[in-house]
């Protein structure tokens, strides 16, 4: 029996919006794009897996965003940390890159960040993929309580609990491992590579305005809703049901704006690709192949 050929990942940087964005592409260079936006507190590394299973039909691209894995900002460059901005240096990332036509496949912070891309140039869209990518307020559960504190009193106090619960290895952990049914299967170096990241010099202070800056999401969310609308891109929602961040009826609320789109619940929790990657990539083949040009 003959081994087949690996997949090959090239790492590479590219100068975008005074930033050096790190990503991960594989796959050839006139094949359909596939553009892969991680969330927090991860990087374009939860992609390891599927990428390899979707590069023999995609170009896929997967970018690590400001502030999180191994993408570089100069400490002249001044870079104020809101989803406006990031969105903005994935514009120009996405420009410099050249991609004209593309699918999104986006979870958590690259929801929004991902959605904004699409407001800018709806055309470019051929599919969207969210994975636990919330664009609903009924799909925020009860563990955003300590940041919506946070919002109403954005106190050190309020911003050091966030930081005392939520920015270490512990709390990493949780978020890998809450709502799963069997946490052995959970790749222990995924959640301690985002936890070693976090402890990087002024990196939990960027996370805490993050934090802070997402109530500014929700302002968007009706007009994300109203591009779902308007523009009925054939998408897949695939969430892991046991998130106790995005909670299944912001999965569920995808069909109300687009009626054509395909909702799955799967058994496990906020990273989904780490216990259910195969499945994930088969139907992203299977109820988008058709449309990702």
């Amino acid at each position: 029996m003959t081994p087949s050929t690996p997949t090959r990942v090239a790492y590479k940087f590219a100068q975008a919006d005074g930033v050096r964005v790190f990503y991960r592409e594989a796959g050839a260079a006139d094949a359909p794009v596939l553009l892969l936006l991680h969330g927090f507190p991860s990087s374009s590394h939860q992609f390891r897996e599927l990428i390899p299973l979707l590069a023999e039909r995609y170009r896929i691209i997967a970018p690590d965003l400001p502030g999180f894995g191994f993408t570089e900002i100069p400490d002249e460059r001044h870079y104020v940390y809101s989803f406006d901005a990031i969105a903005k240096t994935l514009g120009e990332f996405v420009e410099v890159l050249g991609l004209k036509r593309y699918a999104l496949y986006f979870f958590d912070y690259g929801a929004p960040t991902g959605l904004r891309l699409a407001l800018a140039h709806p055309e470019r869209v051929s599919a969207i993929v969210s994975q636990n990518g919330n664009a609903y307020l009924e799909g925020l559960g009860d563990a955003w309580a300590p940041i919506r504190r946070y919002w109403a009193e954005p106190s050190a106090q309020n911003r050091q609990a966030i930081s005392d619960a939520v920015l270490n290895l512990q709390g990493t952990r949780w978020q890998y491992v809450e709502g799963v049914s069997d946490p052995d299967l959970i790749a222990p170096e995924a959640y301690h590579l985002d936890a070693l990241l976090l402890e990087r010099p002024g990196n939990k202070e960027i996370q805490l305005d993050l934090f802070y800056d997402y109530q500014n999401n929700l302002k968007l969310y009706p007009a994300f809703q109203q591009f779902f609308r308007d523009h009925r891109v054939p998408t897949l929602a695939i969430w892991g049901k046991g998130d106790p961040f995005f909670i299944p009826p912001g999965a569920e609320a995808y069909r109300r704006d687009n009626p054509d789109a395909v909702v799955e619940l799967l058994d496990t929790g906020h990273f989904a690709l780490e216990t259910h990657v195969e499945y994930i990539a088969q139907r992203i083949v299977e109820v988008l192949g058709h449309a990702i040009d």
